[in-house]
């Protein structure tokens, strides 16, 4: 799964650095069910108040799974999406995301999420696929 780059992108980027915003434009357009799953994670953590929020549901097929690969597991697309949100990700297992508060980063809900031992509590044998 790859960006879908525009000409006029590709030579803004060939001139110089590209804003973030044209950027993550493009992740968006690119990626559409990817940004609709970080959005709407994003969306829950304001909405929360809290300083946690994951999406938890496997997406409907092999297409979509391979978005949410390509945007977390970019350092280029985490990192922008990260910046135009205002908050952490966190991924596991192809599917849950989640959003944290910068202030959480670090923290014991954090530490739990992104541990090993987090990693191997949310497996199940219907996700071994991804």
């Amino acid at each position: 799964m790859s960006l879908n780059v525009s000409p006029a992108l590709l030579e803004t980027a060939e001139r110089g650095e590209v804003s973030d915003a044209e950027f993550v434009g493009c992740v968006r357009e690119s990626l559409p069910y990817a940004w609709e799953v970080v959005s709407s994670v994003m969306a829950d953590l304001r909405v929360s108040g809290g300083d946690f929020a994951d999406h938890e549901i496997p997406p409907p097929s092999d297409a979509e799974r391979g978005q949410l690969l390509r945007a977390l597991a970019s350092d280029a697309i985490r990192g922008g999406l990260e910046r135009h949100f205002g908050a952490r990700l966190a991924f596991q297992n192809c599917h849950r995301v989640a959003a944290f508060e910068h202030t959480a980063v670090g923290g014991e809900r954090w530490q739990r999420f992104v541990s090993p031992r987090g990693q191997l509590l949310n497996q199940s044998p219907e996700l071994r696929n991804c």
